[in-house]
């Protein structure tokens, strides 16, 4: 037995509470394969498996739970059995409604698999296993009855958006929730920073699982709930409501792969667009066409679709769906633009956003798009859309951590959550705009990177190289409170590993390893500084831009920068500061 899960409410297998068991058949062995399989290795994890596949233990699993479920009142309908990535592990669910018995009902089926009792009603049983099963029936019978505590649909008072991906579910939510509230209506919403009410923080901390949707739509004082939805909370509780009105699937990208059984990106796909299957018939499921992974799950929803892109040249589903009337998002000669039923209406231009940096921040395009779309499938005018995007800065109040960009002296300080690749690839690609753009890069970039260790090591190692390729100089900064079942000496070695693998020169040179977040900032603002002036004769004071991902020590990096007399820019007022080259396309 690997695990017994109760999930509380829509799953990767199930729009239902569901119980899942776990078990792994044969001697135990290690995932290894393509993070993007090919069809004829790709697992669908809410599949159900033939019957005539069912190795002889999950035969005999399934049927003495159908048979326990049937004599205390669980029913007998709904048992499917489904194949796990990991070589040799089954998943047997079926329905649930209390749960103390539902789990002492699983513990039995598996207690009299391993005893090789029969589950044939016809089987004669042997005194002892007699008594072993008789025991397990007054087990069952004394165990509790709780109910699940997801939100039905008939008990639901307000609309519900849920947004999820790999990279942009913060910002996203957050853009949509300004849009609301600049409209006047009074927004709930969870992110992975907290509960907030027409943003204002109200509980801080990680909220985006269930616990944090009970909160919002517990409240009285909430007109309609943004809900940022993580994939966590959905392979670990399930989601804590029936359905939603509208879904916003952002991305698919590698990100914590290797837990909890999904190791491609396939299967994460699967889990996180459950947000999008629960999306009522009447509503809109908002999908990014760029992404070949979400696109496709526009066959899997009852709602009406939506797709955003800020392709140049937008997908053939796009074009398709274009074609025949529906609805999409789009980037239009830096203009953001809904397109439905033939009609074009713009939206905003790109140089009126503060988040995307002039079109700097091509990843902010994009999640604008997606807020766009979500908030129009609520109910909000284009003109409150266009106020709310244009009035959003991503300042460290509004938007803590994401894109929140400082000016000390000569030098621009970057803090951003980027943890995995795609991330990384983000935020560079800010930099290198603010540094003058690819083409004629003059100012320096110094990014400092580090990430939890329930990362893989392929994600370890893409990190590392990323920052190699693209930046003049990288340092590692350790997150010590993030290990999760790592050594730090591990996730430092993996990403060195990277680093080096990217044969630029600033892979040749020596990585600093820093033993936290505050220290990495304050030793590369100071100290590396003035010994990298030292090696190239440079003003210790010169231009330089350094990116810090950051994850546990946000506050104090904040804190830190005002000591420095770092200041805050505001994107809006300082952008063509920020990006010289900016001044000409405005006065054009």
């Amino acid at each position: 037995m690997i695990e017994i899960r109760l999930l509380e409410g829509p799953n990767v297998y199930r729009l239902e509470p569901v119980a899942k068991i776990e078990v792994a058949i044969g001697r135990r062995r290690t995932w290894y394969g393509q993070r993007n399989p090919a069809r004829h290795a790709l697992v669908r994890l809410g599949q159900a498996v033939p019957v005539r596949d069912w190795p002889d233990d999950v035969a005999a699993l399934a049927a003495w739970l159908k048979r326990l479920r049937a004599d205390h009142g669980g029913g007998r309908a709904g048992l499917v059995v489904h194949r796990s990535s990991d070589p040799g592990h089954w998943i047997v669910t079926f329905p649930w409604s209390a749960a103390g018995r539902t789990r002492m009902i699983a513990e039995a089926a598996l207690g009299l698999v391993e005893r090789n009792v029969s589950p044939a009603r016809t089987a004669r049983l042997t005194g002892g296993q007699a008594r072993l099963l008789a025991r397990w029936a007054a087990r069952i019978g004394a165990a509790d009855t709780t109910a699940p505590t997801w939100l039905r649909d008939a008990d639901r008072r307000i609309p519900i958006v849920s947004i999820s991906g790999t990279n942009g579910k913060s910002t996203t939510t957050r853009l949509i929730s300004h849009i609301l509230v600049v409209a006047g209506r009074h927004t709930g919403t969870t992110t992975s920073d907290g509960v907030l009410v027409d943003e204002r923080m109200v509980d801080p901390g990680d909220w985006t699982g269930p616990g944090g949707a009970a909160q919002i739509l517990g409240r009285s004082d909430v007109e309609v709930a943004v809900l940022e939805t993580a994939r966590g909370g959905i392979v670990l509780k399930g989601v804590g409501y029936e359905s939603n009105d509208v879904s916003v699937l952002t991305n698919v990208t590698a990100d914590h792969l290797d837990l909890q059984g999904i190791h491609t990106l396939p299967e994460l796909a699967e889990v996180k667009a459950t947000i999008c299957r629960i999306t009522k018939p009447d509503g809109w499921a908002i999908l990014n066409g760029d992404d070949p992974f979400v696109a496709a799950m526009a066959r899997r929803v009852r709602a009406r679709v939506a797709f955003f892109s800020i392709a140049g040249r937008p997908p053939a589903i796009i074009v398709r769906q274009l074609a025949d009337g529906g609805r999409a998002y789009l980037l239009r000669r830096d203009i953001l633009v809904e397109v439905a039923g033939g009609r074009t209406a713009e939206i905003a231009s790109v140089a009126e956003l503060p988040i995307t940096i002039g079109g700097v921040a091509r990843h902010n395009i994009a999640n604008a798009l997606a807020a766009a779309g979500a908030a129009r499938a609520l109910g909000a005018t284009i003109e409150q859309v266009r106020r709310g995007l244009i009035d959003f800065r991503p300042n460290s109040e509004r938007s803590p951590g994401r894109l929140n960009i400082y000016r000390l002296g000569n030098r621009i300080v970057i803090v951003d959550f980027a943890h995995n690749e795609a991330g990384t690839s983000a935020i560079l690609d800010v930099a290198e705009g603010i540094a003058g753009g690819a083409a004629g890069r003059a100012t320096p970039i110094t990014v400092i990177i580090g990430t939890a260790g329930d990362r893989p090591d392929d994600s370890l190692r893409g990190i590392g190289r990323i920052a190699a390729e693209r930046a003049q100089r990288v340092a590692i900064k350790e997150t010590r409170n993030y290990l999760r079942g790592r050594t730090r000496e591990s996730i430092v070695g993996e990403l060195l590993a990277g680093i080096r693998s990217a044969g630029t020169p600033a892979a040749q040179a020596p990585v600093p390893v820093y033993e936290s977040e505050t220290a990495a900032l304050h030793a590369e603002l100071n100290g590396a500084a003035a010994a990298e002036a030292a090696r190239t004769g440079a003003r210790p004071d010169a231009a330089r831009i350094v990116v810090l991902m950051c994850h546990e020590e946000r506050e104090a990096v904040f804190a830190m920068l005002a000591e420095l007399g770092a200041r805050p820019l505001d994107l809006g007022s300082d952008l063509t500061e920020l990006i010289p080259r900016l001044q000409d396309r405005r006065r054009r």
